[in-house]
């Protein structure tokens, strides 16, 4: 199955947050699809084929963490762009999630241009035979 070069799934359990991050992505160009908690989209993404995920840490259900693993296990879903947006903060926090796989692990409150520039580097990534 082909990813949607124009969606970007958003999993993140605050709804203004995951608001935020749809507007930001909508501005961009991007098609959004918005998962509340990381059980609700597990079971969806890969029917969504997303050109990449904004995925928070902390969630009441599934962790990011848990999501990621999941995502990186199945051979349908291991080579969609995954970009961390976490209050997580601390370095050993930060080399987790990478060492996860996440693409790319931004910080809490993050900027539109980080935010852009991240969803900018994993396409261009994509676009070069990683996806």
């Amino acid at each position: 199955m082909q990813a949607d070069s124009r969606k970007i799934v958003i999993i993140e359990d605050e709804p203004d947050t995951a608001e935020m991050y749809a507007e930001m992505m909508r501005i961009c160009g991007y098609q959004v699809e918005i998962f509340f908690g990381g059980k609700a989209a597990v079971s969806k993404i890969a029917d969504q084929k997303p050109a990449a995920v904004i995925l928070d840490i902390m969630m009441p259900d599934f962790s990011g963490l848990d999501v990621l693993n999941y995502m990186r296990a199945d051979r349908n879903l291991s080579e969609i762009p995954v970009i961390i947006v976490s209050a997580k903060t601390l370095p050993e926090e930060i080399h987790e999630g990478l060492n996860a796989g996440a693409d790319v692990y931004l910080t809490k409150p993050v900027a539109f241009s980080d935010l852009k520039n991240a969803i900018e580097e994993i396409s261009t990534s994509s676009l070069d035979g990683r996806a």
